[in-house]
């Protein structure tokens, strides 16, 4: 299970097993999504599956995890998604009523988001061998000129700026699997993400990078951009958003918010002359109302992130070996 985490065991995955069998340069951006060329235009490509357990969360469903979570990543090359292909995997037994709920808010969610499913497809297992409703989306977009997002452009210096609180999505998920009560209901974040990107880049198309913190959270996507880019990420851990709930339920569980999965949240590393104009716009944005700063790319201990805490000290955020919150997403 782990190396389905997004932690160091994903990546293992990637680079000793797939990447050397696939091969290819496009492959090798290792991004949320790949650009592409063709005809003349830079697309953005991804795709994802959803093996979410519960299928309905507070907050959302795995119907709009499966058109947010590839939205995002598509967002996060500064496309705006146009097309999603979606296949159904379908375990015998699984009631109509039931495929009929994610199929609407699978709709619904498209419809929200500006996209359009082109096609699909559907499979059926036999009972047991599956559980209940997978989903795989893949997604298209065009990226728009001008715009260049890859953790290679990061440089000492790059502000860190992260939309809003953190660890919603993988906390809301574990409430109601287990039947945990908080004192307050915790609401998935799950949300697309392509109109506050637009509205980043209205103010500069010269964004270095962004990242959806999902799998792993906010601590494997810095890690991640940290090791591409070959620089340090300082972050200032008292700056970190992490809502009450989220902190209280963390504290429960023996868990720390900073890799808990997100669904609507993106961190950007935004070179510093444009920091303040990119946080104004995304605070004007309903999806970036709570931005805030929480550290810097740093050209020491390059590859590492480290953690400034509240009593002078550090400490260093390692990417996470597996994942501490199963099937999420």
């Amino acid at each position: 299970m782990g190396h389905g985490g997004g932690g160091a065991l994903s990546a293992e995955l990637v680079q000793h097993v797939f990447a050397p069998a696939f091969g290819g340069p496009v492959l090798a951006q290792l991004g949320d999504a790949a650009s592409v060329s063709l005809g003349g235009v830079r697309l953005a490509f991804s795709t994802d599956s959803y093996v979410v357990r519960p299928l309905f969360f507070p907050g959302g469903s795995i119907g709009d995890l499966a058109v947010n979570g590839t939205v995002n990543d598509l967002a996060m090359s500064g496309a705006r998604a146009a097309y999603l292909s979606c296949g159904f995997i379908l375990e015998e037994g699984v009631e109509m009523s039931v495929l009929a709920r994610v199929s609407q808010a699978l709709g619904a969610a498209a419809r929200a988001a500006g996209v359009e499913v082109a096609t699909g497809d559907t499979k059926v297992v036999e009972a047991g061998h599956g559980d209940g409703v997978y989903i795989n989306t893949a997604g298209i977009g065009l990226i728009p000129d001008g715009v260049d997002l890859r953790p290679q452009r990061v440089v000492p210096g790059d502000v860190v700026i992260v939309s809003g609180e953190i660890g919603v999505h993988g906390v809301a998920i574990m409430s109601v699997r287990e039947g945990l009560e908080f004192g307050v209901e915790i609401e998935s974040d799950c949300a697309p993400l392509g109109t506050l990107v637009e509205a980043m880049l209205a103010v500069t198309p010269d964004l270095h990078v962004l990242r959806d913190p999902t799998r792993g959270g906010l601590a494997a996507a810095l890690n991640e951009i940290a090791a591409a880019a070959g620089v340090g990420v300082a972050v200032q851990e008292r700056a970190v958003p992490v809502p009450p709930a989220v902190a209280n339920a963390c504290a429960i569980l023996g868990l720390d918010p900073l890799y808990v999965a997100n669904e609507g949240k993106l961190v950007a590393f935004v070179p510093r002359e444009h920091a303040d104009a990119v946080l104004a716009a995304m605070r004007a944005h309903p999806l970036g109302a709570g931005a805030v700063v929480i550290g810097e790319a740093v050209p020491e201990h390059p590859g590492m992130v480290v953690a400034r805490t509240g009593l002078g000290g550090t400490r260093v955020v390692d990417l996470p070996l597996g994942e501490q919150l199963p099937r999420i997403c």
